[in-house]
């Protein structure tokens, strides 16, 4: 009988405990972010600090760096003009024997040409892996806060921030 309960002991155990490991985000998946807050421009000639988003597509290569292969601010009435060098971020997840995410972080920074950079971090990430399918991301929702630092006195762009949330489509 003892031998009975240190097994159940054993099973329940293990089945609390989550799978990390490298995940993929499918080739044809659009990320689209949606960011809040910020400061909003106060005369016509200024365009103001707020009301960004923008969509992404990128793979998440061996240790959760993001490859990305295109992106695309869809705002250009912001102070932040073009966007300068790529973009780079990570994104790792832990999942559970269902498959679900139950644990991540995620950060992306977009740089400007003039020297601006918005920073998005997280640690509310959900959505499912599938293991049958090379750890396949699917359904992902993030959740987090975002922050713009101006690059330089020549910039536009104000100091300010706000949260975002992004999500996974085309999966």
């Amino acid at each position: 009988m003892k031998e009975v309960a240190i097994l159940l002991l054993l099973a329940i155990m293990l089945n609390g405990c989550g799978s990390s490991g490298a995940v993929q985000s499918p080739s044809a998946s659009v990320w689209q972010a949606q960011m809040s807050g910020g400061v909003g421009g106060t005369a016509p000639s200024d365009p103001g600090s707020a009301g960004f988003s923008f969509n992404t597509q990128f793979t998440v290569s061996s240790g959760g760096t993001l490859s990305i292969s295109s992106f695309q601010l869809l705002n250009s009435d912001t102070c932040y003009g073009n966007v300068g060098p790529t973009p780079s971020g990570t994104l790792t997840v832990t999942y559970n024997s269902a498959d679900q995410i139950t644990a991540g972080t995620f950060s992306f920074s977009i740089p400007s040409s003039a020297g601006d950079a918005i920073t998005l971090t997280s640690t509310s990430v959900t959505g499912t892996v599938n293991v049958n399918s090379s750890n396949t991301l699917s359904g992902v929702t993030i959740v987090g806060t975002w922050a713009l630092v101006p690059g330089s006195s020549g910039s536009s762009c104000l100091a300010t921030s706000g949260t975002f949330k992004m999500t996974q489509t085309g999966t």
